[in-house]
């Protein structure tokens, strides 16, 4: 099965943590100019994701894929993703990457990351996740009821829309 990869624009970064998060390869840059971002997508063949009416115009015109994404709210945003490339809105911690970096995350041993974690973590916690090329450390601690409800509104959506 072929990946999606996505490239996002500027105004996308929270978008691009979340793709990440879902599995999928998504370069992220705040400082590139639209006719940088259109090249690095067309050259790496990625779907350029943007909210800029007129960079989504510019990129169609030079044949390279694009999605202008209209949602205001995170769940719009990747509820309208998720219908138009069949989106998994599921987490899967072995698919998942790393939301700050875009690399894989790989499971780490409880032991291995004692000291990087706070101690009343390692009290509640007993899986963890490690990004290898940054070393941030993750877990599904209290966060992750925020994170699991913004995808199920986001399944919500998308069932409506259906």
């Amino acid at each position: 099965m072929v990946r999606l990869r996505f490239v996002a624009d500027g105004m996308l970064g929270k978008l691009a943590r979340w793709l990440r998060m879902l599995g999928y390869d998504v370069k992220y840059f705040n400082s590139l100019d639209d006719e940088e971002l259109i090249e690095v997508a067309g050259s790496e063949e990625r779907i350029l994701l943007t909210r800029d009416v007129g960079l989504y115009q510019r990129a169609s015109i030079k044949g390279v894929q694009a999605f202008l994404i209209e949602g205001k709210t995170e769940y719009e945003k990747l509820a309208e993703l998720a219908k138009r490339y069949s989106l998994s809105l599921e987490v899967d911690t072995s698919n998942s990457r790393c939301p700050k970096c875009n690399s894989n995350i790989r499971p780490v041993q409880k032991e291995a990351v004692l000291e990087k974690i706070p101690k009343s973590t390692s009290k509640f916690y007993d899986e963890f996740w490690e990004c290898p090329n940054c070393g941030k450390i993750y877990w599904q601690g209290s966060h992750w009821k925020r994170i699991s409800r913004t995808l199920n509104r986001a399944a919500e959506i998308l069932e409506n829309k259906q």
